[in-house]
């Protein structure tokens, strides 16, 4: 029997780690412990609920005024008694998180082998996304096993001289699709159950980013509010994040604006069935940039890079950056152009088949056994 312990701690985590976790607890020949960190709380919760998974451990980290230093200290004391009780053979950590970089350290510490979900992504630039871009290159130093959603992922980590135990498996995120989208869903949030589909172009919006606090999220709003005061027949629909920050700078410029619906965090079951009806995405969101083209919908990346190259290469994510002008003209084209909007809605996803997460049980199961 092999041990694995997952840990994992915000939303974004847990919508790629839960179909990996349902598939783990399938297999005879492995024992899977999940440990959460608690990062986030109660929106982590709505995922755990949603694909039915339940914690064995959770450290229950998060706290007023947190900040990057209490949340790796708090993870690293409180993950070490786990660790030392459990003995796992392998702990699975995802992504970019400081939960993930916590976790792997303190594996480390523990001389556990560390599995890297979602490794080999990259932007080449440590402060953008922060902290994300470290957090995942310190990450991948500390691990011994690699599962890169790409090829591309994959090559990053061959230059940087990583060659052993890289494995392409696809993105864990298009697995949660047979969890989470069903033809007759019904909405729990009351303004998206009242939007007519069919009726409408619906654009689903999200921005709150710590790059583009400040002026680049004000011009990522005003973009909006151009484009949904002269296409009336479109709906924006933003869940704003719950940050002061953000919520001051969207609802002063959007709040007046009619078909603008500014809604609070929804789950992961909206949120999904909201991609999959929807006419395009606009974000800055980086699982956001993986999901929709699942669903055939453009996406309108609002930062300056991405460490998705890939979604780029194949046509289905376009950078536009924070400049109104831009922001504007780019969602105008997608909106009036039938043939740039197909070319992009058509093109082909590049995050795998859905089966990322046997194939990571797969090589976690040879690795084990060798």
């Amino acid at each position: 029997m092999v041990k694995i312990i997952t840990v994992f701690g915000t939303r974004p985590e847990a919508i790629k780690m839960c179909p990996l976790v349902l598939k783990l607890k399938e297999q005879t020949e492995i024992e899977c412990v999940v440990c959460l960190t608690g990062q986030h709380k109660e929106m982590l919760y709505q995922v755990m609920a949603a694909f039915g998974v339940k914690e064995d451990y959770n450290l229950e980290i998060m706290k007023d005024r947190q900040t990057l230093t209490t949340i790796t200290t708090s993870i690293l004391e409180k993950i070490e008694p786990i660790l030392k009780k459990e003995k796992p053979d392998i702990v699975l950590v995802h992504g970019d998180t400081t939960t993930s970089y916590a976790a792997a350290l303190a594996a480390f510490y523990q001389q556990i082998p560390v599995g890297h979900v979602e490794a080999g992504l990259r932007t080449g630039d440590i402060y953008s996304p922060f902290p994300e871009e470290m957090n995942r290159l310190l990450t991948d130093r500390i691990s011994t096993y690699y599962y890169a959603p790409t090829k591309m992922n994959a090559d990053n980590l061959l230059r940087e001289g990583i060659t052993d135990n890289v494995f392409v498996t696809g993105n864990t995120v298009i697995d949660a699709f047979q969890y989470t989208v069903k033809d007759d869903y019904a909405f729990t949030d009351v303004a998206l159950d009242s939007i007519n589909y069919r009726l409408h172009k619906v654009i689903a919006v999200t921005a709150h980013r710590r790059e583009n606090l400040g002026q680049p999220l004000t011009n990522i709003c005003q973009a909006i509010k151009r484009l949904a005061t002269e296409y009336l027949d479109c709906i924006f629909v933003y869940p704003v994040h719950l940050n002061p920050a953000v919520r001051e700078t969207v609802f002063d410029i959007l709040s007046e604006i009619d078909n603008v619906k500014l809604i609070d965090p929804i789950d992961v079951l909206d949120m999904h069935n909201l991609l999959a009806r929807s006419y395009m995405v606009m974000t800055d969101s980086g699982g956001l940039q993986e999901e929709a083209p699942h669903f055939g919908k453009p996406v309108l990346v609002l930062r300056t890079e991405t460490e998705r190259p890939e979604a780029v290469e194949a046509g289905t994510v376009k950078v536009v950056g924070v400049d109104e002008e831009t922001i504007y003209s780019e969602g105008k084209a997608l909106l009036e152009d039938k043939d740039k909007y197909e070319q992009m809605a058509k093109a082909v996803n590049p995050y795998g088949d859905g089966h990322a997460s046997e194939k990571i049980i797969e090589s976690l199961i040879r690795s084990c056994r060798y």
